[in-house]
């Protein structure tokens, strides 16, 4: 058998975006210096993606103050009912400012604790709900901590459900910018509870009871961005001594949306640098990214097969790949085909015969699968005598 000349090899590296491409202008995007931002550390997120659109020290620990309680939140609400009644034990009530004042031996809605949490951002309120969930704080931290662990922090340690200064043997309470962002996209865009997330943290004011009825309180929303920004979806504020203004919020625009997480944006007085990096971050991310189509510029490859029946030495490959991601024009897209030399018969069609992947700016983005588009059978003595079989049945022999 005559075996054609190899059609592919190991790497097939095929550049999508180059200069002078839709992708590629002469004018680059606006630059943005880590020197122009208040923040000792800043993430610019692209929440439909987790990719990192911008940052300043984003991968470095630091403390993160109340907006620690977004990680509260979302698991009290995945892990418990918001008609929960909590008891509330001598600790949670010792809790410093700022607190909502409960007191010892009093019941609660978890829902209406959750508000306190995330408006007015009481102490007290996130031990409660971290004991009524977790059992103990210790317990609640250490859920806290799994959680972040699957949502793919890799730079966080939680010990308290408030975000209160506080170390032990294995390190201090905190995270890193680029963590933080992803437990906020966890929040708005991957846990079943998000739209509960979203309802709770968007309120601008609530009141409600214990569950006697005896003490009345009244809650208001102190995340200002809701008012800066047209599209602005949440937030939370923090602040302590160790940890600074700190802030995580989420913005909505023309489809796409926005995550900043902001750790050491300044200390008193400087109580609204927060809100200036914020909307700095939040308009870079708008003016310069787009949502781009990553479609490889073939849907195709043809590969050669070894010991395959007459004629059907070359397999089709389909490659599917469609994802949707903001780019600026300075980003760069490439992708790269990796096939075998040649494959050995038989092949079956939709078995996996190569890998793509794709590359944002030199750094592995995702990997598809490439596929086999047909069946190609294997030549074998059987096969052989059969076709002779039907030559001479048809008497062109």
């Amino acid at each position: 058998m005559k075996y054609k000349k190899l059609i592919c090899s190991i790497y097939i590296i095929v550049m999508l975006i180059t200069p002078g491409s839709k992708y590629m202008n002469v004018s680059a995007a606006d630059e943005l210096h880590a020197t122009e931002l208040y923040a000792l550390s800043a993430v610019l997120m692209d929440a439909d993606t987790g990719r990192v659109l911008f940052d300043k020290n984003g991968y470095e620990r630091r403390a993160n103050a109340s907006t620690t309680k977004i990680m509260t939140c979302i698991i009290a609400l995945e892990c418990a009912d918001i008609t929960d009644k909590v008891s509330i034990s001598s600790y949670a009530a010792r809790m410093p400012e700022v607190r909502l004042g409960m007191n010892e031996g009093e019941e609660y809605y978890l829902g209406d604790l959750l508000h306190s949490l995330m408006l007015e951002s009481h102490n007290d309120s996130a031990v409660a709900i971290a004991e009524h969930v977790g059992g103990t704080v210790e317990n609640f931290a250490a859920m806290m901590n799994k959680k972040a662990k699957e949502i793919g922090c890799h730079n966080t340690y939680f010990i308290t459900p408030n975000g209160l200064d506080a170390e032990d043997d294995n390190g201090f309470h905190g995270t890193c910018a680029r963590d933080l962002a992803l437990i906020m996209r966890y929040c708005i865009k991957k846990s079943p509870k998000s739209e509960a997330f979203l309802d709770v943290t968007r309120t601008a004011s609530y009141t409600f009871s214990d569950v006697s009825g005896r003490r009345i309180f009244d809650c208001n929303n102190h995340n200002s961005f809701l008012n800066m920004m047209e599209g602005a979806l949440t937030g939370k504020t923090g602040f302590t001594c160790d940890a600074g203004y700190c802030y995580v919020g989420a913005l909505e625009r023309n489809g796409n949306t926005y995550i900043v997480a902001l750790l050491g944006c300044g200390w008193p007085n400087n109580k609204t640098y927060k809100w200036a990096d914020t909307k700095k971050l939040m308009n870079y991310g708008i003016d310069n990214y787009t949502s781009k189509s990553l479609s490889p510029d073939k849907s195709e490859l043809f590969l050669n097969v070894i010991g395959a029946v007459e004629g059907k030495d070359i397999l089709k490959c389909s490659i599917q790949y469609r994802a949707d991601m903001l780019l600026s024009e300075k980003d760069c897209v490439r992708y790269e085909y990796i096939c075998p030399d040649m494959l050995a018969a038989p092949v079956y069609k939709e078995s996996v015969v190569g890998q793509l992947n794709i590359y944002v700016n030199d750094q592995l983005y995702d990997v598809a699968n490439i596929y086999a588009a047909e069946d190609i059978e294997e030549e074998t003595l059987g096969y052989d005598m059969k076709k002779v079989a039907d030559i001479f049945l048809r008497g062109t022999y």
